[in-house]
């Protein structure tokens, strides 16, 4: 119940904060920006209509939503609607608290302040398994599917929002200014969920190996490989410790280690793509021409396909 609270209550902060950077240094330099927010900005634009922007953006999340409904599973929609709701109220009534942009006279250090709030924002709502709608649905559904991250997917829809904006106001600065948000955000989302997301490695040797291996197995909830080595120096032979987990959980590991072994030697170093039970999984489309070619190499032995296709 905390867990999923806790989730709800992250969504609120971020939309809080994505309205804020919206409405205090993007907005009043009259950029458009991506994602269905850009799409309600421009009907802002032609309408002069606060209200437009969220009733827009609610109007568009909703389409998405039936879409997302069958790919991304009933949670994320239901957080989605959570979320969609509340950047759709903040950014209809926190705009008419701002008359001009927080930074008068610097149109470009207000859009790229309002774009490290936004990316940092929806990197937040990501983090927490929920979405804000818009282009981060589509986002959802494409990394749900493939190894491409969200950053990317959501760089590519916004692109084509963005450029759109000159056929309405025939000004390329606000088309410049709207890439420059664009950028930034996306560099921004991608910074905070691989963040999240990082691995370490360690390598421990201690005469206490299996005291140490077993605590990482209750306490960190971590697997723990045991490899045969020897020390050159003593010709002595000895167990090493391989550990793979969560950047975040290495104070953990260390703490464990130094409890049992305060003399053990440990080295850490960073792994990028950990993959497997308890990390992420490998979203690659089947390639039928390889799995034919395993077959007949390896017969129809399932789990010897199953490790040839890993190796591959």
């Amino acid at each position: 119940m905390w867990m999923s609270s806790r989730d709800y209550v992250m969504i609120v902060l971020a939309a809080l904060i994505y309205g804020f950077g919206f409405s205090a240094f993007i907005l009043p330099e009259k950029v458009v920006i991506g994602g269905v927010t850009g799409l309600g900005t421009i009907v802002y634009f032609l309408t002069n209509n606060t209200y437009s922007i969220g009733l827009t953006q609610y109007a568009i999340n909703l389409v998405l939503l039936a879409i997302a409904w069958r790919v991304v599973g009933r949670a994320f929609v239901l957080k989605t609607i959570f979320g969609a709701t509340a950047i759709s109220l903040v950014v209809t009534f926190m705009p008419s608290l701002f008359d001009g942009p927080l930074v008068p006279g610097q149109p470009f250090m207000n859009v790229c302040i309002g774009g490290i709030l936004s990316g940092i924002a929806l990197g937040i709502v990501f983090i927490n398994n929920g979405s804000t709608g818009g282009t981060d649905i589509v986002a959802a559904i494409v990394a749900k599917k493939t190894n491409v991250t969200v950053g990317r997917t959501m760089l590519y829809v916004d692109f084509a929002i963005i450029s759109s904006s000159y056929l309405f106001f025939h000004e390329i600065s606000r088309v410049v200014y709207g890439f420059v948000v664009l950028f930034i955000t996306t560099y921004m989302v991608d910074l905070m969920i691989n963040t999240n997301r990082q691995a370490v490695q360690f390598t421990i040797v201690s005469k206490k190996w299996d005291k140490i291996a077993t605590a990482v197995n209750n306490h960190a909830r971590r697997g723990v490989t045991v490899i045969d080595g020897m020390g050159w120096y003593t010709k002595q032979p000895m167990k090493v410790l391989l550990v793979v987990c969560r950047k975040i959980e290495s104070v953990t590991i260390f703490r464990i280690v130094k409890s049992i072994d305060p003399h053990a030697f440990i080295t850490q170093g960073n792994v990028n793509g950990v993959y497997g039970q308890g990390f992420d999984q490998i979203k690659l489309k089947n390639d039928n021409k390889l799995n034919k070619q395993l077959h007949d190499e390896v017969g129809d032995d399932d789990d010897a396909i199953e490790s040839a296709e890993g190796h591959a």
